[in-house]
């Protein structure tokens, strides 16, 4: 289990970006890939009222946060997205946890969680 990695994958409100980031900086996470997307869960998305006529909006605004670390510091970093991204609201988002089979970095050829 020594070189093992997990991808972490968030779904996330928006505004909660920054707040997510400064903590997993806090625990060492040194990089992410950041996606806006759409799309919606049980929210259903949401009515709206715009120049006096009302519209549903069926996909909202979300970000994904892509991480992969090494598999003793998933649950860590699972918890400190939990925290910094939950306002308690319908809609806070999800977290995916999945094994990875390797990891290079490309610049240096080096592999596994060094490559990290």
């Amino acid at each position: 289990m020594l070189n093992t990695m997990k991808m972490i994958k968030a779904i996330i409100k928006p505004f909660k970006l920054d707040e997510v980031k400064e903590a997993l900086a806090e625990i060492g996470v040194e990089g992410m890939t950041v996606t806006e997307v759409k799309g919606f869960g049980r929210q259903k998305g949401h009515s709206e009222i715009y120049r006096g006529s009302e519209y549903t909006v069926e996909l909202l605004p979300k970000v994904v946060i892509d991480v992969c670390v090494p598999s003793d510091m998933a649950d860590k970093t699972v918890e400190t997205i939990l925290k910094s991204a939950k306002t308690g609201k319908i809609g806070d988002g999800k977290i995916f946890v999945s094994p990875v089979e390797q990891a290079y970095r490309i610049r240096t050829g080096e592999k596994g969680v060094i490559a990290l």
